[in-house]
Order: C-alpha cells, then sequence, then structure tokens
C-alpha cells in the first residue's frame, strides 16, 4: 500500500500553497483552480505522496503537536535562516544522535513541519 496524499484545509490557501512551493521544493502535479475550485495537489514530481491543499474558509488552526509532516533538506542552515528572514519562527535544532539534526516550524495553516 502506498499513501497517497495529505490533505490540509486552511482558509489561507495562497499563503499555504506558498509555502509548501518555497520552503518545501514542492510543485503543482495537479491543479482544480481552472475547474472554478482552489485545491492543488504537490509533489517533488509526479506519482510521489502528495500534500493537497483545499481552501476553506471554515477552517479551523490545523495544528497537532502530536502530528508533523517530514521533508529531507538540503541545506537546514540556510534554510532555517530563510524561514527566519520571513517572519516564520522555527524551532531550534534538534540532534538526538550525531547522524541526525531537525528543527520544526509551523505552516500557515498551523501544521508542524520536521525539515531534516
Amino acid at each position: 500500500m502506498k499513501l497517497c496524499h495529505v490533505t490540509i484545509q486552511t482558509a489561507r490557501f495562497e499563503d499555504e500553497l506558498d509555502f509548501y512551493t518555497r520552503y518545501a521544493g514542492l510543485a503543482i502535479q495537479r491543479d482544480m483552480r481552472p475547474m472554478g475550485r482552489n485545491m492543488v495537489f504537490l509533489a517533488n514530481e509526479k506519482g510521489d505522496t502528495e500534500i493537497e491543499i483545499i481552501q476553506n474558509a471554515d477552517a479551523a488552526d490545523s495544528g497537532n503537536v502530536n502530528l508533523s509532516i517530514g521533508f529531507a533538506a538540503g541545506d537546514l542552515d540556510a534554510l532555517h535562516a530563510e524561514l527566519i528572514e520571513d517572519g516564520l519562527q522555527p524551532t531550534d535544532f534538534v540532534s538526538p544522535m550525531p547522524s541526525v539534526r531537525f528543527f520544526f516550524v509551523r505552516d500557515p495553516a498551523g501544521v508542524n513541519v520536521q525539515f531534516i
């Protein structure tokens, strides 16, 4: 069985789309906006697990301290600095063992995103 997608409903559709394309490097794979629906599927490339973003004006903060979405990042230090410069508040780096280093930041909908 393969994980197809993770869905995030948000009142901040454009901010959410910008976050995942800018910081996670995802690209739109399927775009429902031409059909009148603010809904997109993002992934690294076609066939990969996708992040589905749906506009929902009634969506509450999607944040859950016990849930996160993780991405492998290239230059963690540069990404961390960019997030701070852009006004986001990433956590300090965590390194539970010498070969592992990561941090978290909340996306515009409140979802915890881990960059490893």
